[in-house]
């Protein structure tokens, strides 16, 4: 029974015998914080997966670091440290003093006095303001450079962060639920003492805001599995490879909806090892966003939980310095059991497959297990577009085997020790040097419509039959997508369990102790097939030539936009003809007249 949650056939070549030390962040209050109601992202699923860990007894093997609340317990302290969030001067690190300065000004409260720096900073939308954003912005960040700092001074081989991984944010500009980077602030700290940085993300999503970050430089390979075409962020292009110092030092594999183990595991390992190949890197940083698991909310893969956590043991097979991190993933209950498991993983502990009982308990019925399987969803990746993509991807990393230039300038500050007059006078130096930064423009606010395509409002009758949920806004730079094939959400279930404890009580005289199932799987509507994916609608093969080409500054669906202007260029020269016919009629006409 316990196999079936072993990663797919785990490596074992590279794996050391050695006991590593694994440092584990988390931050007590973390669950406190909430976006507006009915929006997807739910810091809430940090405190499961901590419950998880705590019941299945990892601690024990764990050296943990949690910043304690005011309320806590004193039992706590018999085996915690204390991890500190980040201050808005280690922010600045990557992100701009106007931008952090608004993060820790504005509130739900004054947020009618700051439009101009909403629109500004694009905070609103998908990213909205709430009580605490600033705190909730140091806790992930704060995380991610304290793994990251003890990772350099070698206290720990692995450091792990599920509240970090928040890889849309830009240097001043909020995005996809992001409002600080922390894994450009956890990667800056890692740059302070090693030459090379790998860093893999294998979130639904293009992890776009840490590839603009390292666009231009050599220092930091970014590797990004994710969903491409139209989907949030639509970035990601198998021809963005960096430039400049930074050429094919951004590597993108993109993928079609419901690639499953088996394909994901044939595409990962090789790429990974090429990366480590001709690379070499000194440290790893791995982002775990859970979206890429079968039955995300808003996430399109059909990954299991094994065959998700087949990425983490292989990362962690080529026993490099580590730092873990969590991000994407919306289905709150597949998220905690996934990150548990993969924090059994790096300790080299197997957990489940029956979950302990906790305080959380009712979140993961009508099972309460800790598997997370995959759906009968199509699987729209073939076999030749996966080796075709595998094999120009690895083709680019070749090309990196000399090692990266590295000049001896001043570095990041130390978030440890370091006076702030000091501080200050080295961040000044660094934003005057810091000028390989790449702006990405914002082409998704147009949207396009081919001939015959159902727009929004036309065909949300026909999505809600269909089991998908209605969008929250039109805009393409937007996460707008949500999955048909998803599992009930989780604020469904608990309602689901409380209305059912409440029916039983009624008709019994008396409280049940039992749950209520939710919708089962079976009861969703059937998955699409490959060529009719909802919200692909007519999707354009965007698949890159074989051969090596430049890179492209045009946005992902040029094409449409082309064939959209080559029509109106052809209907403009039809009118043309058609009233120039009229006319010549016309002085024929007139001429009889005369005659």
């Amino acid at each position: 029974m316990a196999n079936r949650f072993a990663p797919v056939d785990p490596p074992s070549a590279n794996a050391s015998s050695n006991k590593r030390t694994v440092a584990y962040f988390y931050d007590a209050d973390v669950g406190n914080y909430a976006y507006p109601a009915g929006h997807p992202m739910k810091p809430h699923r940090i405190r499961l997966a901590h419950s998880l860990i705590m019941n299945y007894e990892l601690y024990k093997h764990l050296e943990i670091y949690v910043w304690l609340s005011a309320n806590s317990t004193a039992a706590q302290l018999t085996f915690v440290q204390r991890a500190k969030p980040a201050s808005n001067l280690e922010m600045t690190q990557f992100h701009t003093d106007e931008y952090i300065d608004f993060l820790k000004k504005v509130t739900p409260d004054n947020i009618d006095g700051y439009q101009k720096e909403q629109a500004k900073f694009n905070v609103g939308d998908d990213c909205p303001v709430f009580d605490g954003l600033f705190e909730f912005c140091g806790i992930s960040g704060g995380g991610s450079m304290e793994g990251a700092a003890r990772l350099n001074r070698q206290k720990c081989n692995i450091a792990v962060n599920w509240a970090g991984g928040l890889h849309h944010a830009k240097k001043s500009e909020a995005s996809g639920f992001c409002y600080v980077n922390d894994i450009v602030l956890g990667i800056l700290e890692l740059l302070r003492y090693n030459q090379r940085v790998l860093y893999i993300d294998i979130d639904v999503h293009h992890g776009d805001g840490v590839e603009e970050a390292f666009y231009t430089t050599d220092r930091v390979m970014t590797v990004s599995f994710h969903k491409y075409g139209e989907f949030f962020p639509g970035t990601g292009e198998l021809r963005d490879i960096g430039i400049g110092l930074g050429k094919h030092y951004s590597v993108n594999f993109p993928l079609r909806d419901g690639i499953d183990d088996k394909s994901y595991k044939g595409i990962f390992e090789p790429v990974i090892k090429a990366c480590m190949d001709y690379y070499q890197p000194q440290a790893v940083v791995l982002q775990c966003g859970g979206d890429s698991l079968s039955g995300d909310r808003l996430g399109c893969f059909n990954l299991s939980m094994a065959g998700h956590a087949n990425c983490v043991e292989f990362v962690k097979s080529f026993n490099l310095p580590t730092l873990v991190l969590g991000g994407g993933g919306y289905t709150m209950r597949n998220v905690a059991r996934t990150w548990a498991f993969e924090t059994g993983l790096l300790l080299n502990k197997t957990i489940g497959p029956d979950l302990p009982y906790n305080e959380y308990y009712e979140y993961y019925g009508p099972d309460y297990e800790l598997d997370v399987r995959p759906s009968n969803m199509d699987n729209a990746n073939t076999a030749e577009y996966l080796e075709k993509i595998k094999n120009q991807v690895i083709d680019n990393i070749r090309r990196t085997m000399h090692k990266p230039s590295v000049q001896m300038t001043d570095i990041p500050s130390d978030p440890h020790g370091m006076d702030d007059e000091a501080d200050a006078i080295m961040n000044d130096e660094d934003e005057e040097m810091n000028t390989d930064t790449r702006h990405s423009a914002r082409q998704w606010d147009l949207q396009t419509e081919k001939d015959g395509e159902l727009s929004e409002s036309e065909d949300e009758d026909a999505k809600r039959q269909n089991g998908v949920k209605k969008s929250r806004s039109s805009r393409r730079n937007i996460m707008n997508y949500q999955n048909p094939h998803a599992v009930p959400d989780d604020d469904e279930v608990i309602s689901n369990v409380g209305a059912s404890v409440e029916a039983q009580s009624g008709a019994n005289g008396e409280s049940k102790s039992s749950v209520a199932s939710p919708t089962p799987m079976s009861s969703h509507p059937s998955p699409p097939t490959a060529n009719a994916v909802d919200g692909d609608v007519d999707m354009v093969d965007m698949t890159p030539p074989e051969s090596p080409q430049p890179v492209q500054t045009v946005p992902a669906n040029a094409d449409v936009v082309e064939d959209i202007a080559a029509k109106e260029q052809t209907a403009a020269i039809e009118d043309r003809e058609a009233e120039n016919a009229t006319a010549e009629q016309s002085t024929e006409l007139a001429a009889a007249s005369e005659a």
